[in-house]
């Protein structure tokens, strides 16, 4: 399974329409997951004519985006692979645990906000190990060196993530 992993689009400040760069990622993917601050709805139409999306509201998306089918959590199975997906997963000191804690069957934890692209993983005395990962932004770099995006592949050896610097 092929999946796009996407955050902070930030539309229309943003994302003035489907950047070429994103869209030539989304031609393969088997489902796209949007770690929230969509902010219009329009851009998850736009990502669905590629794949089918899910989506998890963030502190800029309204009623519009969560009544195209963003709930503040979102708990998945990808091909045996348990992922969970929230927007803001907190400050950088103990998220790890936390994400821990509140998706405790999670295998993977996907989240955006800080558009800092991030992958990072532990095992905890209860024997379970979790990875988190938020994609960055294609839109938004902030203080990062690029816009980005992240594409996760999950087969028999496991997910693979790995980030794409956009232009």
């Amino acid at each position: 399974m092929h999946v796009v992993l996407l955050s902070d689009t930030h539309a229309p400040r943003f994302w003035k329409g489907l950047p070429p760069a994103v869209a030539e990622h989304l031609t393969a993917a088997d489902l796209i997951l949007h770690a929230g601050d969509v902010c219009t709805p329009g851009v998850l139409d736009e990502l669905a004519a590629f794949a089918p999306v899910r989506v998890v509201r963030g502190n800029n998306d309204g009623a519009d985006v969560a009544a195209w089918g963003a709930p503040d959590t979102l708990e998945l199975d990808l091909a045996g692979l348990r992922v969970a997906m929230v927007h803001d997963a907190g400050a950088k000191q103990g998220r790890l645990a936390r994400m821990h804690r509140r998706f405790p069957d999670a295998d993977l934890v996907v989240f955006g906000h800080s558009h800092i692209p991030l992958d990072e993983s532990s095992t905890f005395a209860d024997g379970r190990s979790l990875r988190i990962v938020n994609p960055g932004s294609p839109t938004d770099k902030r203080r990062q060196p690029y816009r980005t995006l992240a594409l996760l592949d999950v087969d028999d050896g496991g997910p693979h993530v790995s980030f794409v610097p956009l232009p």
